[in-house]
């Protein structure tokens, strides 16, 4: 079984996907912000805050190396930036979860916790500058991916498997 990673725009669900998926499989599943959390011994907003993007995306070439060379088997799920590393074919299948920026914004807003959510992405405290960047990060993905999931309406419960229907077809 190779590695499947998860890209997307964040708040787009990845994280409950990847949980759904270790759930009904036999992935283990890691999330390159909880690595990084852990690596710094701080919140990624921290990192942004005290650091800096550029200090925080050198954080995420750092764990990018390190699963090319460490993990098997694992379904990683990433931050929205991720996608950017150099070496993420080798790393893993790619598959995007898609879904419209307003529809992100709805999940995120649905959410019980939604003021934490998002508090807690420093890169969606502007709505405007962040549907902009959707809007340039989106065909990236696409261009990315080896598959695409539509998770417009959907729970993580029927992500997850079609996910796991997809990367097996794909195999």
């Amino acid at each position: 079984m190779k590695n499947v990673i998860l890209i997307g725009f964040m708040g787009v669900g990845k994280g409950s996907v990847a949980r759904e998926v270790a759930q009904n499989s036999s992935y283990m599943t890691i999330d390159t912000d909880d690595l990084i959390e852990s690596m710094q011994n701080k919140k990624i907003k921290k990192i942004f805050e005290q650091e800096g993007e550029k200090y925080f995306r050198s954080l995420e070439k750092k764990v990018a190396l390190w699963l090319e060379k460490s993990v098997s088997n694992t379904l990683i799920s990433t931050g929205g930036g991720f996608y950017k590393q150099k070496n993420l074919k080798k790393i893993a299948t790619v598959v995007f979860l898609d879904s419209p920026f307003d529809e992100i914004i709805k999940r995120i807003k649905k959410h019980p916790n939604a003021e934490n959510k998002l508090k807690k992405r420093p890169l969606l405290q502007d709505l405007q500058k962040a549907k902009e960047l959707y809007d340039l990060r989106r065909p990236e993905y696409l261009k990315l991916s080896d598959i695409v999931i539509d998770v417009t309406k959907k729970s993580a419960q029927e992500c997850a498997k079609e996910l796991l229907k997809k990367v097996k077809k794909h195999a």
